[in-house]
């Protein structure tokens, strides 16, 4: 099971400031552990919505953009770390472990289960499956 452990933007988040020293070092050993118990596939953290930030919403199929940045900072996200583990509460359990410092210990986070092959089930035929494994090929090759 993949599940996407989102961490919710705050002010701080939203006006750029560089995490601290101490932050960098537990977010590493955290990130370690779970790369040790070999859960942990992807993690990034992103800039504020003002650096190049942009709400596209459609309407009739047509987008129109709106630039960051935005006011609402419980509606955004500042990273996000992307786990596999065996069920949610184990995904829970490294969610819990999430180095209490950030956010001056009131850092927000939501886990979310991300969507797999077999969960759309014959909807999702073989040849699909086989197109969807091709573009993931191509895509980790470019990495």
């Amino acid at each position: 099971m993949k599940f996407m452990i989102i961490r919710k933007a705050d002010a701080e988040t939203e006006a750029g400031a560089m995490p601290t020293a101490q932050l960098v070092s537990d977010m590493m050993a955290y990130n370690k552990a779970m790369i040790d118990a070999g859960v942990m596939l992807d993690g990034m953290g992103l800039k504020p919505s003002a650096s190049g930030g942009a709400r596209i919403q459609f309407a009739g199929g047509k987008p129109t953009v709106v630039d960051g940045p935005f006011a609402e900072t419980k509606e955004l996200v500042a990273g996000f770390t992307l786990i596999q583990v065996g069920s949610r509460e184990e995904a829970l359990e490294w969610v819990k472990r999430w180095p209490p410092i950030d956010g001056h210990g009131k850092v927000a986070l939501e886990l979310r289960q991300v969507y797999e092959a077999e969960d759309f089930g014959a909807e999702f035929a073989p040849e699909i499956r086989e197109q969807e494994a091709h573009l993931r090929e191509r895509a980790a090759a470019r990495d």
